[in-house]
């Protein structure tokens, strides 16, 4: 009785450690990433301004409407004029740079409010977070009430797959009962799309994209391996994504332009948007390359520290050991990625919808850069500018029905907007450096924009994403 009296009392007083470890953890990081918050109350005052003197990529066409004004009133755009009277709201003299949509990043995983400005910061106004946890919908909550800063913030659920391929970073489900009751949890729960994983097996697969349907959450797919990737041309899914999983799934690792023709047209027939992510893949290059330099100079300053620790070292472990044991790695790897080029440059010329998404916040590919590292990707695939910029302005909002009020300059949209130096549809890598951002009307400066780029960098995140992982399993 007296051993089992003190296993109670060392196990609640671990309890207790516990607990205000968390408590004070999260304290921690709520003052380190105060300079995000905002006052709901100041709404009007900060989201309505006059921008004049700038030339407008509108983006409805390959177009520049020269030396325009544009009003904006809580948050969203009112008139676009040639001269509008100065009224009542903070006036913004462009000075003849110009003015064209904020960029949307469709695949990101995001692990920490400090992204949230680091995107900010590169001109990323809305994000889609493909792997959904508990904190991404207090994150989400928060910004659509104006307590926080950040992007516009839509998420899928944990990444979802068949029980004998679950791990921590895949939620198994085990049968089809398991699959209604899963997908209508997260529906009650608020996340807003489905994300499968490659080891979802068809009779699972049947059910999710019935309650897909049912709870109006489209799915984002990562291509099963458990199904033919035909499978996946369903009306329920809102986007294929990863190029490369065209080559090792769709075409069995060959690099057969005859073959892929016939997945091209699977596209065409079936509407289907895809979304490229050729960032991440030549990050395996980056990493056989530049070895140890690319945890800081090649993304490791500005990635969360456990992401860092629990992810991006596997794959630099696996892909530096690949390469001294068989030399012909980093040929093979550059050779897939320059077929995924040829994917691409395929897929638009067949009229596929190409929407931008990068993978950010894993394998040292940094969130918000990611993105303009993606665009010069898709000029290099054979893309105009124009052509390269819808797939992070306009197609997005006309695939992806929560970004319907983004994309484009028009009067009733929302007011996500970059400033740039130069005329981005001559040289899209302007935008890499924001002359200033608004997101939904706020108007964030370049020494803002810097500062949230600072304060990002070299974070201690960890304890406090790990605590978060922990949530998500529980």
């Amino acid at each position: 009785m007296k051993y089992l009296k003190f296993f109670i009392k060392a196990i609640v007083g671990l309890v207790i450690a516990l607990g205000i470890t968390v408590l004070i953890t999260f304290w921690l990081d709520s003052n380190q990433t105060d300079y995000l918050d905002l006052n709901p109350s100041d709404l009007d005052n900060e989201t309505s301004v006059l921008i004049k003197n700038v030339h407008v990529i509108p983006m409805t066409k390959d177009t520049v409407l020269r030396n325009k004004s544009v009003l904006v009133k809580n948050g969203k755009i009112v008139r676009i004029d040639s001269i509008i009277p100065e009224i009542d709201v903070k006036v913004i003299d462009g000075n003849g740079k110009y003015l064209s949509p904020g960029l949307i990043d469709v695949h990101v995983h995001v692990w920490d409010k400090q992204e949230l400005g680091l995107y900010l910061a590169n001109g990323v106004t809305a994000v889609r977070n493909a792997w959904g946890m508990p904190f991404h919908l207090r994150f989400k909550k928060q910004i659509n009430n104006n307590e926080l800063l950040g992007p516009l913030f839509i998420t899928t659920t944990p990444k979802l797959t068949g029980a004998k391929n679950a791990s921590f970073d895949q939620l198994g489900i085990k049968d089809t009962k398991h699959a209604h009751e899963l997908i209508h949890k997260y529906h009650e729960d608020g996340y807003d799309l489905i994300k499968t994983y490659a080891g979802m097996p068809e009779d699972i697969f049947d059910v999710v994209i019935e309650e897909s349907e049912k709870n109006d959450m489209p799915i984002v797919a990562h291509p099963s391996f458990e199904v033919p990737y035909t499978y996946h041309f369903k009306k329920a899914i809102q986007s294929i994504e990863h190029t490369e999983d065209i080559v090792q799934n769709a075409l069995a690792y060959k690099l057969d332009s005859v073959a892929l023709q016939k997945v091209v047209n699977y596209y065409v027939e079936a509407k289907m948007a895809h979304t490229p992510t050729l960032t991440i893949y030549q990050n395996i290059i980056d990493i056989i390359e530049q070895k140890d330099a690319i945890k800081t100079i090649g993304g490791g300053n500005y990635m969360n520290p456990t992401l860092v620790s629990l992810g991006s070292m596997d794959s630099y472990n696996r892909w530096t050991s690949e390469q001294f044991y068989k030399p012909e790695t980093l040929e093979q790897i550059k050779k897939q990625h320059q077929f995924h080029l040829y994917i691409v440059k395929q897929l638009h010329q067949a009229g596929v919808q190409l929407l931008c998404g990068t993978d950010a916040g894993i394998v040292f590919n940094m969130p918000g850069y990611a993105i303009h590292e993606e665009l010069a990707y898709y000029l290099e695939a054979g893309l105009t500018p124009y052509e390269a910029l819808k797939t992070a302005t306009v197609n997005p909002s006309t695939e992806i029905d929560l970004f319907h009020d983004l994309g484009t300059i028009e009067n009733g949209k929302v007011a996500n907007l970059i400033l740039s130096d130069k005329n981005p549809l001559e040289d899209i890598s302007t935008l890499s450096k924001p002359n200033a951002v608004f997101v939904n009307g706020r108007y964030l400066q370049n020494h803002q924009l810097n500062q949230l780029e600072e304060k990002a960098k070299n974070r201690k995140t960890g304890l406090v994403t790990l605590f978060r992982f922990i949530e998500s399993l529980l």
